[in-house]
């Protein structure tokens, strides 16, 4: 594949990131406040910078565990089909379990996901994303938490790539192909 020239423009500030994980992390721990330990299912690859900041924020027992779940390989458009690169090491029948995804786009992934851990019988099953995308939606699906909406563009940054590049990017941005 061969890249188009682009620039990033700031869509998100780090700052902004920062504040807002810590209130999702409040309302996380009022929700589990009572679990004996919180799984947090990271989906690999882009929620792993999310996943590191907000665990850092929840005061509560957690064990971290992660799928790597794929609908884009390096394309911009989802393919709609999901594949699982790699399942969770662990059991969660019986445990809480809370999933963190990047952005929830078509929402074709995170919907096969959460079907997936349901049908293993956790005992309470929640999601967040950092990013929606409600104007891109195929099918319905609704993280429990939300970190920002954001209109139909292609965005990097803090975790989320472009043909694996700008993951380290410490803000969200929107993509402008020149």
């Amino acid at each position: 594949m061969t890249e188009r020239p682009y620039v990033i423009d700031e869509m998100i500030s780090a700052k902004a990131i920062a504040a807002r994980i810590e209130q999702l992390a409040q309302e996380i721990r009022r929700e589990f406040a009572d679990t004996d330990k919180l799984v947090v299912v990271g989906l690999l690859r882009g929620s792993f910078v999310f996943i590191a900041d907000l665990v850092r924020e929840l005061d509560l027992p957690v064990e971290v565990d992660f799928m790597e779940v794929s609908s884009y390989g390096n394309a911009m458009e989802s393919s709609r089909e999901v594949r699982i690169m790699k399942d969770l090491r662990g059991e969660i029948a019986g445990r809480d379990v809370l999933v963190v995804e990047d952005i929830v786009d078509t929402g074709h992934t995170l919907h096969h996901v959460m079907g997936l851990l349901r049908s293993r019988d956790p005992a309470r099953l929640r999601c967040i994303a950092l990013l929606d995308k409600p104007s891109r939606r195929e099918v319905s699906m609704k993280a429990d938490w939300t970190g920002f909406e954001i209109p139909d563009e292609f965005v990097v940054g803090y975790g989320i790539d472009y043909a694996q590049r700008n993951r380290n990017l410490p803000f969200i941005g929107s993509v402008r192909f020149t």
